[in-house]
């Protein structure tokens, strides 16, 4: 088996799952739960909308965190779509939803905005464990 490379555009094809998923998870999908979740209204949101700061740092952490977990995938040589979707899965739940899920839990937040926060999380990492398993590129 040929050792694997990082495939860059798999990677920011990813980010961009990222975003999309994110406008859909926190927008029609679950948008009024989770606000409801951390104590906003819409019309606060609409009216206080994100600055620039906010969205640099989530591309920055998003493609930060997809550039680990591709090399992950090349360190463990996970070369399909499947082992990238399980691998992905297992790392979100494992790393990510647990910790979100004690520390809400610490913080008395309700326990369904683990799940919000959390799926979205393992829905984006599996995704992207699939893409990232699917297209890989070989060591010449």
């Amino acid at each position: 088996m040929k050792e694997l490379k990082m495939n860059h555009a798999a990677v920011w094809v990813s980010v961009i799952v990222f975003f999309a998923m994110g406008f859909l998870w926190y927008g029609p999908i679950f948008g009024e739960l989770w606000l409801g979740y951390v104590g906003l209204t819409a019309e606060f949101v609409e009216a206080n909308p994100p600055g620039a700061g906010l969205w640099i740092s989530n591309i920055i952490a998003t493609a930060i965190s997809v550039y680990v977990l591709a090399w992950v995938f090349m360190k463990m040589q996970i070369a399909s779509a499947m082992k990238g979707a399980i691998t992905g899965l297992v790392i979100a739940f494992g790393l990510f939803y647990l910790p979100t899920m004690v520390n809400n839990m610490y913080a008395q937040s309700p326990y369904g905005l683990s799940w919000v926060t959390g799926g979205y999380t393992m829905v984006c990492w599996t995704i992207t464990g699939l893409i990232l398993g699917a297209w890989t590129k070989e060591k010449a």
